[in-house]
């Protein structure tokens, strides 16, 4: 039989568990892991629960859910510490928000608007004249890109201008697509 010093022994990695779990979390926790719309969070209900009801190891629970052992290990620990409410991520560092909820709202207004109608030079507007245009009005400087999401998140997705050749000759069309025959043969 092969006996290990103290030292090596107190290097073995005991195996995490999760605390005893009520049945009221062991509830909220399948409430969290079928209604939540954030997979992190879904994922790391699900580490508890393979946890907690089926008791099984950091390990085996890394290979059900494609995590690394550590990672699970680390859930587990936070849930123990914290409970239910440590599942969630973590506010993240970052540069506030600099559009406020008075500047979205105006930008949904103006955008509905025709440039013309507000004594504009142009007719149409782009990303970068709703920029310079907000800019002037409310003092807040934002990118084409940031005036882009705010859009999309109120349903406003600006196209690019689909330009239109005429011409005043009433035979134009048919000029037109009998060029477009002859360019296909």
């Amino acid at each position: 039989m092969i006996r290990m010093s103290y030292v090596a022994r107190k290097n073995v990695m005991q195996p995490t568990r999760t605390r005893a779990v009520t049945p009221e979390e062991l509830a909220q926790l399948d409430q969290l892991y079928h209604t939540t719309k954030s997979i992190r969070v879904r994922t790391r209900a699900q580490m508890i629960l393979l946890a907690s009801e089926q008791g099984l190891l950091a390990h085996e629970i890394a290979s059900i859910v494609r995590r690394d052992e550590q990672t699970v290990r680390r859930w587990i620990k936070r849930f123990n510490a914290e409970g239910i409410n440590g599942l969630a991520d973590r506010p993240r560092p970052g540069v506030e928000a600099k559009t406020t909820a008075a500047y979205r709202k105006r930008l949904l207004e103006v955008v509905r608007q025709r440039p013309r109608t507000l004594d504009l030079p142009f007719s149409l507007w782009s990303l970068q004249r709703l920029a310079d245009f907000m800019a002037e009005e409310t003092s807040i400087r934002v990118s084409g890109q940031t005036v882009r999401r705010v859009l999309k998140s109120g349903g406003i997705v600006l196209s690019r201008p689909q330009h239109t050749i005429s011409s005043p000759d009433p035979e134009y069309r048919v000029k037109k697509r009998r060029l477009k025959t002859k360019e296909a043969i």
